[in-house]
């Protein structure tokens, strides 16, 4: 199963731990524009709360959707302004 959107980058933080994955997707959404969706590819899973946490706490971002599988984590990320 795989999520539908229109995603604008993909940034590949597998490999990475705590709080990397984080450290990185904020850095890679305030690149984009808005209302773009970013991809964020990781194999650690606490990246599944640590990525939603950050989300929720953080004006303009939206977390659309996680998706588990393959040993690698989907996060899929919006930037709302």
């Amino acid at each position: 199963m795989s999520a539908e959107f229109d995603i604008a980058e993909t940034l590949d933080v597998k490999g990475a731990s705590c709080p990397m994955p984080v450290v990185k997707t904020k850095s890679a959404i305030d690149d984009l524009s808005e209302d773009a969706v970013l991809e964020v590819l990781a194999t650690d899973a606490g990246s599944m709360s640590d990525i939603d946490g950050w989300a929720s706490g953080t004006e303009g971002v939206e977390l659309l959707d996680q998706e588990e599988g393959d040993d690698v984590y989907r996060h899929y990320v919006r930037k709302t302004e």
